[in-house]
């Protein structure tokens, strides 16, 4: 089985071939690869390389070696990035996530109003989303995944008082928290742009979840049409009435909104299919049935394929679903398992 990716030798699929290359080098060559298959131009593609270089942390300049130098919660084999794009709108929004990895490390002008103060112990992740040719958001993670569960929920209701969300945020927690179900907070996060713009987003991972109840989650949000929902993750599941394993609830909260006003459900592929050909199939249909021609998406797949689909699978993640009025608002997330997994 060869490798789709030129340059790289031929490999077996247990490792991402990207030992030697230096983090920032591997994931610029990633994110350029990205921008070809969607077909951005080549000279605002190339801009966008150099802009996501000098927003990286200075680990992007160590070489990658054959086991992580610290451990990642971003991928099951440890490596401290994912891509994904968001195909709503009238062009595919690129986003790139990475682990800080413990830098005292923020984006350049980060507004007032931070709320990092209140999450001191929490690994600290950062996105940069990118919508051609011009529009760049940049957003922080508080990952709360290590605290203890009454941790957690002390320390995002401090977040959102200080956001000015805290009734909203009491409001949505009480509505999410009922019986049957578990459940826990576990990241919380917020788009570093103008504060009147800016969302605060608090993700809950759901345990042994059917997909009605990961769509009751949703429906805490007041934007949530729950029919345009249940088709999308019955889509995405196939024959399937669960959900995967720990599927994702992210519910968004705005100032001057009384509760949550948007929600997203992420559904974990490997969980609901054979392989990554699966996976990719359910989701070119779901984009199709939202009016998108599925064949950027697949040309980007391939193109970040290492071996063919039918024999992978992982390297399309999650993919996720937000019914909340714009149209195709899927996001693909891919993961690239650079270590033994």
């Amino acid at each position: 089985m060869t490798s789709h990716l030129p340059g790289f030798p031929d490999i077996a699929w247990e490792n991402y071939p990207a030992a030697g290359r230096s983090f920032g080098t591997f994931l610029g060559g990633l994110w350029a690869t990205a921008c070809g298959a969607l077909g951005v131009p080549h000279s605002p593609a190339a801009q966008s390389v150099q802009m996501v270089s000098s927003l990286l942390p200075a680990w992007s300049s160590e070489k990658i070696g054959i086991t992580p130098p610290q451990q990642s919660y971003v991928s099951d084999d440890g490596f401290p990035a994912e891509i994904s794009v968001n195909w709503s709108g009238p062009r595919p929004e690129l986003r790139l996530l990475f682990d800080s990895l413990g830098e005292q490390w923020v984006f350049p002008d980060e507004p007032a109003g931070s709320v990092a103060d209140l999450f001191p112990t929490a690994p600290v992740w950062h996105a940069i989303a990118w919508r051609p040719p011009v529009r760049v958001v940049l957003k922080t993670y508080y990952g709360l995944y290590a605290l203890p569960k009454p941790d957690r929920r002390a320390a995002v209701g401090a977040a959102m008082t200080r956001l000015g969300l805290d009734a909203a945020w009491a409001d949505a927690h009480r509505r999410v928290e009922v019986p049957g179900g578990e459940r826990e907070i576990e990241f919380f996060a917020v788009d570093l742009v103008g504060r009147a713009e800016a969302r605060a987003k608090v993700y809950y991972r759901n345990h042994d979840a059917d997909l009605a109840e990961v769509c009751r989650v949703a429906a805490v949000a007041s934007k949530h049409d729950v029919s345009e929902a249940t088709t999308a993750y019955r889509m995405l599941a196939g024959p399937s009435t669960k959900a995967g394993r720990a599927a994702l609830t992210c519910l968004a909260f705005r100032s001057g909104a009384a509760t949550a006003i948007e929600s997203t459900t992420y559904l974990r592929m490997p969980t609901l299919t054979a392989s990554d050909q699966e996976a990719v199939d359910r989701t070119s249909a779901l984009l199709s049935h939202h009016g998108v021609d599925p064949g950027r998406f697949r040309a980007l797949t391939e193109a970040f394929a290492p071996v063919p689909l039918a024999h992978s699978t992982g390297l399309l993640e999650l993919v996720s679903f937000r019914a909340a009025g714009r149209p195709a608002d899927i996001t693909t997330y891919f993961r690239f398992p650079v270590y033994p997994r």
